[in-house]
Order: structure tokens, then sequence, then C-alpha cells
């Protein structure tokens, strides 16, 4: 790993994209410290045990802790993403014929998903201003009326649209999804701080009969961070390899090969997506506090979405689960897997080519899924179950989804830095 990233940093390009990355990561994270108007930075403060309020702001890359105008993030656009890929399963007609017109019909998605953005970005906005503004101690907004309300939507819109536009540009021209480098970004920014609050409660400022006790939870808790790190490296490398056959017609250099299915194919993104779809009613909710905060059946509703209450809980997971079946078979499609092995000349012993093939591919990846699903569900929902019977802080319940998409995300750049890598140096040799 050491030598693949040196030798990324002496490739020209490479290196290139790397400062490119980095300097719009900078960029936001200037932006994040922009406090949208009419806003009491003072009271954000009072927020940090919501638990919407602490999932938006891993989502936001850390920039909702000031309340700033990028303060959504990329949550909006990951929402709208959703709601673009469910209406290409046969829900709308023209969505289902742009997925299979490869880049023109991808354009026409993306703008779609745009326009999507704008909208859940806009009502996002004014309804957490306005839920927050009911749960802060101090009053969040300065001069509330709908006119300042609808001046802070427009506000985080633009902001919203913004860093979207920043990721677009880190996954165009420079390395990794620009999307999820922004999520990791935030999160990564707050370690140090953790770090160093966690040392003055504990150590520096802890009572001498305690400071033990303190110094064998810190070291405890590395020690677990590692192990877990280790564990998630470990099922994202894992993989099942299926053999392929080629017929003698078809290639005859290559007689044997394999497709490896991935454990966990679909990678961090479910947690993203199941994160995402959460805080879509948690905001509408947030809206309704102040008039039906009270009532039965908002007191339920509250539980079921909120990832503060078991219940809240069971339905994150079962979000995890669901999307990871999904979305493997967007990263996978057998059918067309299945095709393209037959016009190669491809096939899999034992198993006859056609429809015979998608079927034992979806079985392969259903089962896989089973494993992948699981995997994600544990590490992101045990830190919440913690929280919840330990009464451990809201850092320590969303550690699990900060772990898995840190984790996630720097696997992925990593294999984009190598892939690319490879490419020059098959370039360089084709040139000789």
């Amino acid at each position: 790993m050491i030598s693949t990233l040196k030798q990324a940093i002496k490739d020209k390009n490479i290196r290139s994209r790397l400062f490119f990355s980095l300097l719009m990561l900078i960029v936001f994270r200037v932006g994040s410290h922009i406090t949208v108007p009419f806003v009491n930075a003072e009271a954000v403060s009072t927020l940090a045990s919501s638990g919407l309020f602490g999932l938006l702001n891993t989502f936001g890359g850390g920039a909702l802790a000031s309340y700033s105008i990028f303060s959504l993030g990329v949550s909006p656009y990951i929402t709208a993403s959703i709601v673009i890929q469910l209406l290409q399963m046969e829900i709308v007609p023209s969505f289902t014929e742009w997925s299979k017109q490869g880049e023109v019909g991808r354009r026409k998605l993306n703008k779609w998903t745009r326009y999507f953005s704008v909208v859940i970005a806009f009502f996002q906005a004014i309804a957490i201003s306005f839920g927050f503004n009911s749960l802060a101690q101090y009053g969040l907004i300065q001069n509330p009326s709908t006119a300042t309300y609808l001046l802070i939507g427009l506000i985080m819109t633009a902001g919203t649209m913004f860093v979207t536009w920043i990721g677009d540009q880190i996954t165009q021209y420079g390395v990794g999804n620009g999307t999820s480098l922004i999520i990791f970004a935030g999160i990564v920014s707050r370690v140090p701080t953790e770090v160093v609050a966690f040392v003055n409660r504990n150590i520096l400022n802890s009572q001498a009969d305690k400071l033990t006790n303190n110094l064998l939870y810190g070291l405890g808790f590395i020690l677990m961070m590692v192990v877990v790190i280790t564990f998630v490296v470990f099922m994202n490398q894992a993989e099942r390899r299926i053999p392929v056959r080629y017929s003698k017609r078809a290639n005859a250099t290559s007689q044997k090969a394999h497709m490896p299915l991935q454990i966990n194919s679909a990678n961090v993104i479910p947690v993203i997506f199941a994160s995402s779809l959460i805080m879509v009613p948690q905001t509408l909710l947030n809206f309704f506090r102040a008039s039906y905060g009270e009532a039965g059946w908002f007191e339920l509703l509250n539980r079921v979405f909120s990832l503060k209450d078991p219940m809240g809980i069971a339905v994150y997971a079962i979000t995890i689960i669901l999307f990871t079946f999904f979305y493997s078979h967007i990263q996978i499609n057998p059918e067309r897997v299945a095709e393209n092995f037959q016009k190669s000349g491809a096939y899999i012993p034992s198993v006859r080519p056609g429809l015979a093939t998608e079927r034992y591919i979806s079985t392969v990846l259903n089962r896989l899924s089973l494993f992948g699903s699981i995997f994600l569900m544990v590490i992101s929902t045990a830190p919440l179950l913690a929280s919840y019977y330990l009464d451990m802080s809201q850092r320590v319940a969303l550690s699990g989804t900060s772990l898995l998409i840190v984790v996630g995300v720097a696997l992925d750049t990593y294999k984009q830095i190598e892939g690319r890598l490879i490419k020059h140096r098959y370039v360089g040799f084709i040139r000789e």
C-alpha cells in the first residue's frame, strides 16, 4: 500500500488529481465555517443531543456544527439519487428507458437528480431550521418569520448545490468519488478535536483515583477500533470467485478465468442511503414538533424514525439490509452479466448459458449480500444500541456508521489510485 502511494505521488497525472481533490475539499471546509444569516450560532451547541442533528452533521461533512451555508452537505443529493434509482424500476417508463441508454441516458437522469435535489434541499432547510428553532435552548433563528425561513432555505439550497458541484468536480477531475469524499472529509476533520477533548476530559483534568481507569478505557477503545477496522477491511476485500470458462473459438489464449463477487459488493453505499432516507421523516417531524409535539401519533412516529430509540434502530437496520440487496443488484446486474457471457463465448461450468446463468449469479449474489448486509447492520447498529442502553454520547452512537464510511471511502479511493497506476503503466507499455 505504501509503495503504491509513493508511486502515485511520483506520477504527474495522479499527483495533480490528488492536489485538485485536496483543493476542492479545502474550499468545502472553508465554506463549512460560514454561518447562515439570521442564525444564533451560540444556540447550535444546545442541539448536540438531538439524533437528527448528529446524523445531519455527519452527512453534512460536519458543516451543521456551525449551521453553515453547507449544513445540508450532500444528503439532499443522496436522497434524490435514491428516488431516481427507485423510479427506474419500471415505475416511470422514461426513466427506465434512459437507464438503458448508456452515457446519454445517464446525463438525463443526472439532470433530474439535480432537480429533485433542489426541491429536497429547499424543504429540508426550512424544516430543520423551523424544528431546531423550537428545540434550541436560546432560539436558533433570530427574528423568525416566513421571509426569514424562505431566505435561509434559499441560501442553504444554494450551498447544497455548490457542495454537489464540488463533489462532481472531484469525481471528474480528482481522485475518488466526490460525494463520498466530502462526507469522509467531514468525519476525519472532527477526529483531532475529539481526541483533544478526550485527553483533556479523561486524562489531563481527570481525578487521581480515576486516571488509571480512564487510561485503560482509552487503550481499550483504541484496541477495539483497530480490531473493528481490520475486520471491516477484511470484509470489504473478501470475495467469492465463480469459475468461468471460454470456448476455444472465442478465446484461444485464455481458457480459464473467474468472476469475483465481493461479499460486500455494495460497499458503504447502503449505510449512506439508509442514513439519508431515515433523515427525511425526521426532518418532516421536526417541522410539526412545535404544534403536535405532545400528540400520541407524533411520539410514535418520532420513536419509529429516531436512532436514539430501539424501534428506530430496528427500522434503520432493516433499511440497511434492504438497500444492500437493492444496490448489490445495481452494481452487478445478473441479467446483463449473463448476456455479456453469451456474447463473449464465456460460460460457468455445469450451468447452462442464458437464463440459468442469470439465476445462478443472482442466487450467489443474494447469499453474499445476506452476509454483507448483516455485517453492515451489526457495525452500524451496535454503537447505537450501546449508546441507548449504556447512556453514551451521540458521538459514540454514530461511530459505527462513521467508521464504515471512512474505511469504505478510503479503500475505494485507494483502489481507484491503484487502477489509474495500472492504466498508466499499460499505456506507457503500448507507447514503447
